[in-house]
This record gives C-alpha cells, structure tokens and sequence, in this order.
C-alpha cells in the first residue's frame, strides 16, 4: 500500500529521493485504473421533498402548507438537536435512524410521520439515477475500469443499484455503517482498492462533498468533486469522469 508522507505547515516532513525530482520531465502518474464513487447526489438523488411529503402525509398538502413545511425543515437545520444528531450519524443504522428522523420532526406537520419519510430513504423506488449515470457506468465497465462504491449510508446499497439494474458494474461496496466510521476515513477507500486489487494512487474518487470525497487525497486516492444542486434525474456532468479516466478521450 502507496504510504501517504507526513507533513508540517510547510511540506512533507520526508520526501524520497525520486519523488517529483527536478528536470524537464515530471513523474507520470499511473494511468487510472479504478473508479469509486459516492452514491446520493453522485449518481443518484432521491425525489423532491413536496413529493415525498405528499406520499407521507394523508391529507392533501397545498402549496402553502408546503412551504411552510419546508420552511421548518430549513430552520430546523439550525436546531441544536438537530445538529447534534448529525454528528457520526453514518456510523451505524441506528444513528442514520436518528440524524434523519430528528430533523424530520423539527417541522411540526412532519413529526409523526418522521418514521414513514425515512422508511423512503430505504425504498429503492425513491431513488432516480441521473440521466448520465447508467452510460458513464457502462462506458466505463466498457473499457475494462474496476469500479465501487464508497457511501455515508445507514443501509445496504445494493437493491437500489440492482432496482434500476445498475448493481453488476460494481465489484465492492463499503458502507460506512458497516465500519463504524465516516469519509474521508482512509481504511473506507482503503478497503475498496483492496478488494479491487488496485493500488490509491491509480485509482479516482468520484463524489460530491468536498471534505469527504475530496478527502480521498490524504488516503492516496486522486478525487473529483461535482458541483452541488443537481436536480433529481437530471444530467449530473459525469461526462468529466470519462475525460479524467481517458475513457472519453
């Protein structure tokens, strides 16, 4: 395993004689070998909340209880418990459990149905895949890329992936609640290049938070972080993938 060199304010406390030695010709990378990827607002978002509030609830929502709905989900961001909860919540079920239905409850007309909004988070139906995800996948498996997914999850990914038949591209799957412990952990994207039999260095993390997929970096991994605010089944620009991987060169 590649190991990550220590550094000070400045720089690498130790650096090896041949690392990025002076000269008309820098080092080349390996060429990319693996992709991970992140798996809410990577390639796939839930659908919006006025549709999901509408399934839960049993009685009709107009416009203006929906803003007013969503309202106190915003100011309930804020909430001190609410923010408390957050803290570790993927480490295990029951605390993904709590982070969600916590902030689901500070909105008054939410709270008892805070159980039946998150029984959606685990509804394979109220997941889309971006409308570029099933082809970046494809083209990617294509060209002969191993691929996984590295996820702050309270739940197993796999039947949603395999819902929209998008499940046999991947070879690994790391949830973080199976590791008691959050991105950007290196032992998570550690795990994924061992169990694809590729090394950090030749392998891209794909996600959407710059702390924890971006994080990758200080495990060895090179990264490339998406723009946040992609609309449910829209196009994610995952075209960019190709090009950092050469696929779509």
């Amino acid at each position: 395993m590649h190991r990550i060199p220590v550094c000070g304010p400045e720089g690498p406390l130790r650096v090896s004689p041949t690392a990025h030695a002076p000269g008309p010709h820098p080092i080349a990378e390996p060429p990319v070998r693996a992709v991970l990827f992140d798996f809410s607002g990577t390639l796939f978002q839930i659908r919006s909340y006025p549709e999901r509030i509408r399934a839960a609830l049993p009685q009709p929502v107009d416009d203006a209880a929906m803003e007013r709905i969503l309202n106190g989900l915003e100011a309930g961001l804020v909430d001190p418990d609410v923010v408390a909860a957050q803290r570790a919540r993927d480490v295990s079920p029951e605390a993904h459990r709590h982070a969600f239905t916590t902030w689901y409850s500070s909105a008054p007309e939410l709270a008892p149905f805070a159980d039946a909004l998150y029984a959606h988070l685990k509804t394979p139906e109220q997941w889309q895949p971006y409308a570029d995800t099933g082809s970046t996948l494809r083209r990617l498996a294509d060209s002969g890329l191993a691929l996984g997914i590295v996820s702050d999850v309270g739940w197993d990914l796999r039947p949603t992936f395999a819902h929209h038949r998008l499940d046999s591209y991947f070879s690994s799957w790391v949830h973080s609640y199976e590791h008691a412990t959050e991105k950007p952990d290196p032992r998570l994207f550690h795990h994924a290049c061992d169990e694809l039999g590729v090394e950090p260095a030749a392998t891209l993390m794909v996600g959407d938070h710059p702390a924890k997929d971006g994080g990758a970096v200080g495990a060895g991994l090179r990264s490339y972080v998406l723009p946040a605010g992609a609309a449910p089944g829209s196009y994610r620009g995952l075209a960019a993938v190709l090009r950092l991987t050469a696929v779509g060169s």
